[in-house]
């Protein structure tokens, strides 16, 4: 790379005493919409500058220890008329900076368009701390195109930006006499009073409006009126009046955002499981790329462990095993969860041993993430099961033991200590010896916080995704009952008869045992459910927002 490229420079050591500040652009609210650039210089940050709900947005990228010092406002009336008058952030950013810190100040949309990150820009500049601006999607430009309103169209529209809290009668008049797209930032409670503003200086009546509030976020929320009628829609829908009405929101009037077009490019609104609150039973671990997925659906998902796993009560065993690989005692290693091969892999590095301590063994594997740990340890699996991902379909791919082609008869299973016996047995039948050790022990998670628990039992959950018999038994006895309203999803036949049991309604069944077609087919009965609401003409809701008088019964 060159020493002369920006991201070179941007990496480079500070001289010593100095630091550098970074305004930040962190978008509209979706952490997806960060730069390359924002992320890198999150990574780097010693002390990150933001409001709360800014750095939710970005906290993610920042790394671990990193100091977030809490922003207040200066009260103007205490200072004296003399002393010039600084946010506190401004304090707050030039003090990191002094004592040679990387401060990263990170703002909502674009900091080209913040008025106080331009006066903090400046102070910056009077004190000699060097800067640098990373631009961010502007709010007034990301909500429109996640609420499905393009700005312009093929013959060039004008599109005008108007922060309402700060326009004037010039300003309205300007706009009014226009017939381009106007983008409008104010609260929730204004939108009709702003709409008032714009009929007044010459817009028509009947001209469209979109009013968006939580852009980007799965708390989106889009309605569709004209300036004359937006008041009528807000008190008929009961939007308003509430105590929420403070809320920041963007308005788009003018013929780009009709209803019709609407309709048909509202992209995010309309994914299959948009805005759903969905738990996820399962440790971090195996729920992160599983609520990965459920968000690209739109979804929110919560996770829950339900299970701990913990090494076993007595290590001599799976000791003996792990040596065992090394001396050669083994012909196959099947492995059947990710834990298990957590748990081969952390005896391998108190050994000393790395991936290489696999050569001459065969390596079986059950499931996609299992197999996909082990590739990430650096070991490609010999056997996967072609059909279904389990003991039995590992069994019906498994070759029998042949004393002419199999050296060894032998084969090492490191399981859970709940672990069915169905692998061993089938192996047994098949001529092989098995030494079914002890990895690991699964017991039952601590319960959740009560704010979770009153949720899963009071029907605050859209879905619940059940990825073994374990998660039903556990998530109960920590948890509760999920209320009725609540969808469940369970990955199997067997995870389903155990829900049945205890006297869950099972909607949904996941045609693979694989987390992700589970996740799949909650997304389809999402899509058909809000297809069926659009077909019959009702508004399309979560069933969380069910009348209890609908609810239905379960089935015991």
């Amino acid at each position: 790379m060159s020493p002369t490229s920006p991201t070179a420079s941007h990496t480079s050591p500070l001289p010593f005493g100095q630091g550098h500040v970074t305004f930040l652009g962190a978008g509209p609210g979706d952490p997806g919409l960060l730069t390359l650039r924002a992320v890198e210089a999150l990574a780097g940050a010693d002390v990150l500058i933001a409001e709360p709900d800014v750095l939710e947005v970005v906290r993610g990228h920042a790394r671990a220890g990193v100091s977030t010092p809490e922003l207040t406002v200066v009260d103007r009336a205490s200072t004296t008329a003399d002393v010039p008058v600084l946010r506190d952030a401004a304090n707050l950013v030039m003090e990191a900076a002094r004592g040679g810190k990387r401060v990263v100040r990170a703002v909502t949309g674009d900091p080209g368009l913040d008025g106080n990150a331009g006066a903090e820009m400046l102070a910056c500049a009077s004190a000699g701390i060097p800067f640098e601006v990373v631009p961010g999607i502007a709010t007034a430009v990301g909500v429109p195109a996640y609420a499905g309103v393009p700005l312009r169209d093929a013959q060039g529209t004008d599109v005008r930006f108007v922060d309402a809290r700060t326009a004037d009668d010039r300003c309205w008049a300007e706009v009014g006499s226009s017939d381009g797209t106007v983008v409008v930032s104010t609260s929730l409670d204004a939108v009709a009073a702003a709409a008032g503003e714009l009929v007044a200086a010459g817009r028509k009546p009947d001209t469209p409006l979109t009013v968006t509030v939580a852009g980007t976020t799965t708390r989106q929320r889009t309605w569709t009126a004209t300036l004359g009628t937006i008041a009528q829609v807000f008190k008929q829908g009961k939007v308003l009046p509430s105590p929420d009405g403070h809320q920041p929101v963007i308005a788009v009037v003018g013929e780009r955002c009709a209803p019709a077009q609407r309709d048909q490019l509202a992209w995010f609104e309309s994914k299959p499981l948009f805005g759903w609150k969905v738990l996820v039973p399962r440790t971090k671990e195996q729920a992160a790329s599983l609520s990965d997925q459920l968000r690209s659906y739109g979804a929110v998902p919560h996770e829950v462990p339900t299970i701990a796993v913990e090494p076993p009560r007595t290590p001599q065993q799976m000791e003996r095993a792990v040596k065992g690989l090394v001396t050669g005692r083994y012909e196959w290693i099947a492995f059947t969860s990710v834990n298990a091969v957590k748990a081969v892999r952390e005896k391998f590095e108190e050994y000393g041993l790395d991936a290489r301590a696999f050569a001459g063994i065969k390596v079986a594997a059950v499931g996609e993430q299992t197999a996909k740990a082990l590739i990430d340890f650096g070991v490609k699996p010999d056997l996967v099961p072609s059909g279904e991902q389990s003991a039995a379909g590992l069994l019906e791919d498994w070759p029998p033991y042949d004393p002419v082609f199999d050296p060894i008869d032998r084969v090492f299973l490191p399981r859970a200590d709940i672990a069915t016996e169905t692998l061993v047995a089938g192996l047994i039948e098949l001529g092989w010896e098995v030494d079914d050790v002890t990895a690991y022990r699964t017991v039952r998670a601590s319960p959740p916080p009560a704010e979770t628990r009153e949720a899963i039992k009071g029907g605050g959950f859209d879905a619940v995704l059940f990825t073994s018999s374990s998660t039903v038994r556990n998530l109960v006895g920590i948890a509760g009952k999920p209320h009725n309203v609540t969808v469940i999803a369970c990955i199997g036949p067997a995870t389903a008869k155990t829900a049945e049991e205890h006297g869950l309604r099972v909607d949904v069944l996941s045609p693979e045992p694989s987390v992700h077609k589970l996740a799949e087919a909650l997304a389809d009965f999402g899509a058909r459910r809000r297809e069926a609401a659009l077909e019959a003409g009702d508004p399309v809701t979560r069933p969380s927002e069910r009348r209890p008088g609908a609810r239905r019964r379960r089935t015991t």
